[in-house]
């Protein structure tokens, strides 16, 4: 398995356990993402996807989405689309 870079969690919703990500790559809903960096280290399916309360199947680079967590992330951690090769 290989990772592209997709993104940047901006924020982090402890009660919502949801963080907003500032894409630098496309992200669609069912892909599997790896948060690495700043104590997290994990890969999880991303199952909701959201902009301004609006769901989205997909969304482009530069958008800025609303994704649940598997667990807690910090601002600043990377955002890997999981890739099989």
């Amino acid at each position: 398995m290989s990772g592209t870079r997709v993104g940047e969690v901006t924020h982090y919703f402890d009660r919502l356990g949801v963080a907003t990500i500032l894409l630098s790559n496309p992200l669609a809903k069912g892909d599997t993402v790896h948060f690495l960096g700043h104590g997290s280290d994990f890969t999880q399916q991303i199952s909701s996807m959201q902009i301004e309360h609006e769901i989205l199947i997909a969304a482009k680079k530069g958008d800025e989405v609303a994704v649940k967590t598997d667990k807690p992330v910090k601002a600043l951690t990377s955002v890997f689309l999981i890739t099989e090769e």
